[in-house]
C-alpha cells in the first residue's frame, strides 16, 4: 500500500438458512492467542483484496465455492506489531450454500456456526463485531 501501511484482510463467511444468516468463526490455537474470529490473513505481493480474501477463505476453512462476495463493505486501522506499525484491514462477506461445510487449518482450534447476537458475544475485539453488523444490515436489506 502507498501510505505505508500493511493490508489484511477479514472474511465473514456466512450463509442463510430459514432466512436468518448464520456466520462462521474459528478460535485461534491457544498459543495464536485462543480468540475467536474471521478468516483474516496478509495480503500477498501481486494480490488483489478479493484474491486476498478467497485464498485465506480456502487456506483456512477449505471452502472455495460461494454464491456471492460482498466488498467494499467496512475497512478499520490499527496499530500492529507491539507498536511498529499499522495494520489496514479491509472486511469482506461471502455467503456460502446452505449445505456447505469447513474444514479448519491447524491456525485453528475449533469453528463454530453461530447467530448474529452469538457471534458478537464471542468476538474479542470491537472492529471485529463493527464488521458482521455491517454485513448483517447489508444481508437484511
Amino acid at each position: 500500500m502507498s501510505d505505508g501501511r500493511i493490508a489484511q484482510v477479514e472474511v465473514i463467511i456466512f450463509k442463510i438458512i430459514d432466512e436468518k444468516p448464520v456466520f462462521l468463526l474459528l478460535k485461534r490455537q491457544l498459543h495464536r492467542g485462543g480468540f475467536w474470529q474471521p478468516v483474516t490473513g496478509g495480503v500477498e505481493k501481486g494480490e488483489d483484496l478479493k484474491e486476498t480474501a478467497l485464498r485465506e477463505m480456502k487456506e483456512e476453512t477449505g471452502i472455495e465455492n460461494y454464491v456471492e462476495v460482498l466488498e467494499d463493505l467496512h475497512y478499520f486501522e490499527f496499530e500492529a506489531n507491539g507498536g511498529h506499525g499499522w495494520m489496514k484491514e479491509y472486511v469482506f462477506g461471502v455467503q456460502v450454500d446452505e449445505k456447505t461445510e469447513s474444514v479448519i487449518s491447524d491456525e485453528h482450534s475449533e469453528q463454530k456456526w453461530c447467530s448474529l447476537d452469538e457471534a458478537l458475544d464471542l468476538l474479542k475485539y470491537e472492529n471485529n463485531k463493527v464488521g458482521f453488523r455491517k454485513i448483517s444490515y447489508v444481508i437484511a436489506a
